[in-house]
């Protein structure tokens, strides 16, 4: 047969098997893969493992759209609490004429020269100073719960109101602050143990090398102690309490567990987070203090002096929890969900709630 000659009646092409199958640089089954899906962002963060950036991100979003339930219940517990050392500071001032002089509280009359009644005086203006921090402190311990309360219903899209938030603390309020006694108490326990130890070594060393070699082997070995203690015990069980039916010693077991295997990268988020808060809520105050050390100088005489000097405290104290309170609670609660997103699917929860459907 030649080559242009045409092929006999009933002819047809073979089958093209594998051996005779034309070169194609993708298999004849081959389908490009769907493109991949962006996580769900139903609200303030996506529903998958967090970074670093996603919390602060997330954290910034939750205190800017809902300031009233964030910042406002900060203010609102940080001034009421304030407004105790500044009303007996003014009734104070005006029964026993204080003054201030070179930085010391005095009496105008003679300040070489202080009777009982002006001494008990200044202890109540100091004493007054402790009892609204002590007020404050426990006022921002509930404020705690309703935000990591704000920010569960931030993650799926939802935004509580001040009263909201505030109800969803309902019947855990006692337990929170017994839970956060509790770890106080464990903190404080851990520190007294350390320092009686010191006394012991320096009451029973006979020179000053043994002192020396304590400080150098147990100095470094009580603050990692001290740091896996913040870590795996005092970090994540506040969020844990609020936003799972669980007591007090379950909230601790369970920022146990879930700080397990992750310690460093909780350590170094909380670690920053405390730096970035604490340098925040410094520069912040800053003017505030200047303006209380110049009270101090001698700017103003009489109690007018003295009131000043509390109201620049109260003021700066309630700066910083407008700022502090809201952003390290946030990511901490965030942290919490981001731990329970990557050992227990906790996004699958989430979408649920906020009404996405899995595919």
């Amino acid at each position: 047969m030649s080559e242009h000659q045409p092929p006999p009646p009933g002819w047809s092409p073979p089958p093209v098997g594998p051996a005779t199958q034309p070169y194609s640089s993708t298999p004849a089954s081959w389908s490009p893969a769907p493109p991949l899906r962006a996580a769900h962002k139903p609200g303030a963060i996506p529903l998958r493992p967090l970074s670093l950036g996603d919390m602060y991100d997330a954290a910034f979003k939750i205190i800017r759209f809902n300031p009233r339930a964030t910042v406002g219940s900060a203010i609102l517990v940080a001034a009421v609490a304030m407004t105790i050392p500044l009303l007996a500071t003014a009734a104070l001032g005006a029964a026993l004429d204080l003054s201030m002089a070179d930085g010391t509280f005095t009496t105008s009359d003679d300040p070489a020269s202080m009777s009982g009644e002006d001494i008990a005086g200044f202890m109540g203006v100091l004493g007054s100073l402790a009892v609204g921090g002590v007020l404050q402190g426990i006022g921002l311990i509930l404020v705690g719960g309703m935000i990591a309360h704000v920010v569960a219903a931030a993650a799926t899209g939802h935004k509580l109101s001040l009263g909201q938030a505030w109800a969803a603390t309902r019947g855990k309020r006692w337990r929170l602050i017994g839970l956060t006694l509790l770890l106080g108490l464990a903190t404080t326990l851990i520190i007294t143990l350390y320092v009686l130890s010191w006394v012991v070594v320096a009451m029973t060393a006979s020179g000053w090398q043994v002192p020396v070699v304590y400080g150098v082997l147990s100095v470094p070995v009580f603050l990692a102690f001290l740091f896996w203690f913040w870590v795996r015990v005092y970090y994540l069980p506040v969020p844990a309490l609020m936003l799972e039916p669980i007591g007090v010693l379950d909230a601790l077991g369970r920022g146990f567990r879930l700080t397990r295997g992750a310690f460093w990268r909780t350590f170094g988020i909380a670690l920053l987070t405390f730096v970035v808060a604490q340098l925040a809520g410094t520069m912040l105050t800053a003017p505030i203090s200047l303006l209380s050390q110049g009270v101090l100088l001698g700017g103003l005489p009489g109690e007018a002096g003295v009131f000043l000097f509390v109201l620049g405290q109260a003021v700066a104290s309630v700066v910083t929890a407008a700022f502090v309170a809201p952003f390290t609670t946030s990511v901490a609660t965030l942290q919490y969900v981001d731990l329970r997103m990557r050992a227990e699917a906790f996004d699958v929860v989430l979408m649920q709630r906020s009404g996405i459907t899995r595919s």
